[in-house]
């Protein structure tokens, strides 16, 4: 089996230069920005609680080791963020259905409407920033986005790069 040297030496490396530059700008202004819309909207929620509240509202009601084991981080940064999603209204604790003694985190109305607001906001930056790209092109960019993140996630966890439908289909990595 080759190695990844060999692998490494067997491609462009201008491309992956290149590549990795492209990377490294992207993380810039994405941090920069935070990619957070436009308009009043605008930087108004981080990059962790909106990937709290987007993935409560996705898969529903979980408690924080389901959480953090789904977004591949673990239990102590999710109690951590989450505490002032809680404070603030945007998630609440409850009991879990079956089980009254566990606590699971559920979305708030007033966290979906909030969640609701910024994802307009940054759907608008969205089509803002990709101006004149056809429709196509904005698919591929984002399968392409879609499977690089996933490459990464299996990377950091460990594994191959496994590309699903699911990811394809939600832009969510089953393990993020």
């Amino acid at each position: 089996m080759p190695t990844s040297q060999d692998m490494t030496t067997r491609l462009d490396p201008g491309l992956l230069d290149a590549l990795q530059h492209q990377v490294a700008v992207f993380a810039r202004r994405a941090e920069q920005t935070r990619l957070g819309g436009v308009g009043q909207v605008r930087n108004s929620m981080d990059r962790a609680a909106y990937l709290l509240l987007n993935r409560l509202d996705l898969e529903g009601p979980m408690g924080v080791k389901a959480l953090a084991a789904g977004m591949g981080i673990d239990s102590s940064t999710v109690t951590r963020q989450v505490a002032p999603l809680v404070d603030t209204g945007l998630v609440k604790r409850t009991s879990h259905p079956e089980d009254g003694r566990a606590v699971v985190l559920q979305l708030s109305p007033r966290g979906q409407s909030r969640l609701e607001e910024v994802r307009s906001s940054r759907r608008e930056l969205m089509a803002q920033v990709t101006d004149g790209w056809t429709e196509t092109e904005r698919e591929s960019f984002c399968t392409l986005l879609t499977r690089f993140n996933t490459a990464l996630s299996a990377r950091q966890a460990g594994l191959p790069p496994v590309e699903t439908v699911e990811t394809v289909e939600t832009g969510t990595p089953p393990s993020s």
